[in-house]
C-alpha cells in the first residue's frame, strides 16, 4: 500500500515538473517579439537563393517596392545574382545552349554584362552547330537563323549551313544561308550550291510535301442514328524526318484533357485510296492555334521555315491542301489585309484565296515559293473570310513545340490598350508578376528588355508579344513604365485563357475592363442603384461599340463565364448620358480569348 502511494505521489511530481517546464517554454516564446511582416519575407527570399535565384531576384524586387532597399536584401541580391552567374557558367561547361542563352538574357535584363562567358547569339550559334553534327536539321536551320537575327553569322557559317541545306535538298533554306554568304563576300561559294539554291521549286514539286491529316473520333449520335466522326485537315513537312505543321484545333481531340471520348490520328499522302499512316503529337501551341505533329515517312519535299516572307497586301499567294478531302488542291488569291487581331498571341494575315473546312493547317506560299502562313479557320463571324498565321510567327513558335508537349508562354499579368499615347495598361490580373510588383492601371509601358515600344498604328500590342514571345517562362523580364519605374519581374507561364483564370479570382467590377473596354470608377454620393460610372471606354472595345461613354451611371446585374463556348456575358444597366439617362438593360458579349494580354 505504501508503494503504491508512493508510485502515484512520484507521478504526480513528474507530471508538476513536466508541466512546469512546458508552461515556461510558453511563457518565453509569448514573451519574444514576433517577427515582422518584412523579417518574415526575407525569410522567404533566402530560401530561393541558392537554387532558384531568378525567382529570389524577383521576390526582392516586390520587397524593395514595399519596405525599399534595405542592406539585409541588398546583400542577397548581390548573392542571387552571383548564384545566377554561376549557373550559366556550369551551362555553358555542360554545353547546354539553350539555358545558357536564357540565363544571359535574363543577367542582361538585370543590367549585368555577360562579356566574360558570352552572349546570347554565342550560344545560340553553338546550339545550331551541335544540331547539326547530331543531324537535327530543323533546329540546327531555326538556330542559325535566330543567332543570325541577333548578331549576323560570318561567312564560314553561313556556308556551313548552306551545305546542309543543298546536302538534305531543301532549296529555299539553301537560298537564305546564300543570300547572308553573299552578304559577305560570295566570291568563294561553290557554284554547285549557288546554282541549286538559286533554282525554284514547282508546285508539282511542293505538292508532294503536303499531307491530309485524318482524326477519327469513332460514332456519334444524332438524332438516334450513328454517324462517324471525322475532323480532316492539312499538313505540310517541315523535315525530312515526318514532321509535319497543322493547326491544333484540328488534332485538339488528341491532347486536350477535356475531351474524353476516342481519338486516333492518321496522315495520308495520296488519295482516299492511300494508306492511312499513324501519326503522333509532339507538341502544340494552343495560343497559336499550331501543332506539330510526325509520321514515318520520309518526305519528299520538305517546307522551308527559314527562307520564309513577310508579304504585302495585293501579293498573290496560293494555297496547297485537302478541302472536303480532296488531295493535292492548290488555289490562288491575294493577300488581302495584314494584322488582323484573332489569336491570342500576334496577328494574321487574311487571304482571299478559296479555302474550305479540310485545308486547315496547309501551307501558303507565295510566287517564289517561300512560305507564307499555315491556313487555319475558326473565325465563325467572319464566314467566308480566309486567314493565315503567317509563317514568321510559325518559325518562333516551333522550338517551344520541338521540345515536346505543351508549348509554354511567358505570361507577365497585364492587358494592355493601344491609344495615340502609347501602350496603356488597363487591367492587372490578380496573382501574378505585375500584381505582385504593384504595378498600376493607367500607366504606359515605355520599354520591355530594352526595346522601346514604338511602332505603326495598329501594330503596337503585337510587337510587344513579339518580344516577350521567344523567351522562357521563368526568366526575367525588364519592364519600364511611363511613371518613371524600371521593374525587372520573373515571367511564370501563360494561361491557356488569361482572362478565364482571372475571372475566377477577380470581381466582375473589374473584369469589365479586360474584357469589354469599360472601366469604372465607384459613384460616390449618387444612387445606390447605380453604384458605379464609367471612368474611360476604351476605343474600339465592345463598351466602345455599345455606345457607352465617360461619366454615364452603370450597374452590374451579372457577369456569367462560358468557357466551353469560349466567351463572356456582362449583364448591366446604364444610363446613357446621350439619351438624357434614359435607364437601358444591356447585355454586352465578348470572347474570353483577348489578343491584347501580356
Amino acid at each position: 500500500m505504501k508503494r503504491a502511494i508512493f508510485q502515484k505521489c512520484f507521478w504526480w511530481l513528474a507530471a508538476g515538473i513536466t508541466l512546469s517546464c512546458v508552461s515556461v517554454e510558453d511563457q518565453e516564446k509569448r514573451l519574444s517579439p514576433p517577427k515582422s511582416t518584412s523579417e518574415l519575407r526575407i525569410e522567404d527570399i533566402r530560401q530561393y537563393v541558392p537554387d532558384n535565384p531568378i525567382k529570389a531576384i524577383h521576390l526582392i524586387g516586390v520587397y524593395e517596392g514595399l519596405y525599399g532597399a534595405e542592406h539585409l536584401s541588398t546583400l542577397l541580391k548581390e548573392e542571387a545574382i552571383g548564384n545566377l552567374k554561376a549557373a550559366q557558367v556550369q551551362a555553358i561547361s555542360e554545353k547546354r545552349w539553350d539555358d545558357a542563352a536564357s540565363l544571359a538574357r535574363s543577367l542582361i535584363n538585370l543590367g549585368i554584362p555577360v562579356e566574360n562567358t558570352g552572349n546570347e547569339p554565342d550560344f545560340i550559334l553553338a546550339d545550331a552547330k551541335q544540331k547539326l553534327s547530331e543531324g537535327n536539321d530543323l533546329g540546327a536551320f531555326l538556330s542559325a537563323v535566330r543567332a543570325h537575327e541577333l548578331g549576323s553569322l560570318a561567312f564560314e557559317d553561313a556556308l556551313l549551313f548552306l551545305e546542309r541545306a543543298v546536302n538534305v535538298k531543301q532549296r529555299r533554306t539553301a537560298a537564305f544561308f546564300l543570300a547572308i554568304a553573299e552578304s559577305k563576300g560570295g566570291e568563294a561559294i561553290p557554284e554547285e550550291l549557288r546554282g541549286y539554291a538559286q533554282g525554284q521549286d514547282t508546285a508539282a514539286d511542293m505538292i508532294k510535301g503536303v499531307a491530309t491529316v485524318w482524326i477519327d473520333r469513332g460514332i456519334r449520335i444524332e438524332r438516334g442514328l450513328g454517324m462517324p466522326d471525322r475532323v480532316l485537315g492539312s499538313a505540310f513537312f517541315v523535315d525530312a524526318s515526318g514532321l509535319l505543321i497543322t493547326n491544333y484545333h484540328v488534332i485538339a481531340s488528341e491532347v486536350d484533357p477535356a475531351y474524353e471520348g476516342y481519338s486516333r490520328m492518321y496522315v495520308r499522302m495520296g488519295d482516299s485510296s492511300s494508306p492511312r499512316i499513324p501519326a503522333k503529337v509532339i507538341g502544340w501551341d494552343k495560343a497559336m492555334d499550331l501543332a506539330l505533329i510526325k509520321a514515318e515517312l520520309k518526305a519528299e519535299y520538305v517546307f522551308s521555315v527559314v527562307d520564309r516572307t513577310i508579304p504585302q497586301v495585293g501579293d498573290p499567294v496560293y494555297a496547297i491542301g485537302s478541302p472536303g478531302g480532296l488531295e493535292k488542291t492548290v488555289t490562288q488569291g491575294i493577300v488581302s489585309a495584314l494584322g488582323r487581331r484573332f489569336l491570342q498571341i500576334g496577328d494574321v494575315i487574311q487571304i482571299d484565296a478559296a479555302v474550305n473546312h479540310g485545308n486547315s493547317g496547309g501551307p501558303v506560299v507565295d510566287k517564289e515559293g517561300r512560305l507564307v502562313g499555315i491556313v487555319f479557320a475558326g473565325a465563325e463571324q467572319y464566314q467566308g473570310l480566309n486567314f493565315a498565321v503567317p509563317a514568321e510567327r510559325l518559325a518562333a513558335a516551333l522550338p517551344a513545340m520541338i521540345r515536346g508537349g505543351k508549348a509554354e508562354r511567358p505570361w507577365l499579368g497585364l492587358t494592355v490598350s493601344e491609344t495615340v499615347s502609347g501602350a496603356e495598361i488597363i487591367y492587372v490580373s490578380p496573382f501574378t508578376p505585375a500584381s505582385e510588383h504593384q504595378i498600376m492601371e493607367g500607366v504606359f509601358i515605355k520599354s520591355i528588355n530594352g526595346e522601346a515600344v514604338s511602332s505603326a498604328q495598329g501594330t503596337l500590342i503585337p510587337t510587344l508579344q513579339d518580344i516577350l514571345f521567344p523567351t522562357r517562362p521563368g526568366e526575367l523580364v525588364a519592364l519600364e513604365t511611363s511613371d518613371g519605374t524600371r521593374r525587372v519581374l520573373m515571367s511564370v507561364p501563360r494561361p491557356d485563357v488569361p482572362l478565364a483564370e482571372a475571372a475566377k479570382k477577380d470581381s466582375r467590377e473589374r473584369m469589365a475592363a479586360p474584357l469589354f473596354g469599360l472601366i469604372l470608377a465607384p459613384s460616390v454620393g449618387r444612387s445606390v442603384s447605380t453604384p458605379y460610372l464609367v471612368k474611360k471606354v476604351v476605343r474600339g472595345s465592345i463598351a466602345d461599340e455599345a455606345g457607352l461613354s465617360a461619366q454615364d451611371p452603370v450597374s452590374i446585374r451579372g457577369l456569367r463565364l462560358f468557357e466551353k463556348d469560349g466567351y463572356a456575358l456582362l449583364e448591366i444597366r446604364v444610363k446613357k448620358r446621350r439619351m438624357g439617362y434614359l435607364e437601358t438593360a444591356m447585355q454586352l458579349p465578348a470572347m474570353l480569348a483577348s489578343p491584347d494580354t501580356l
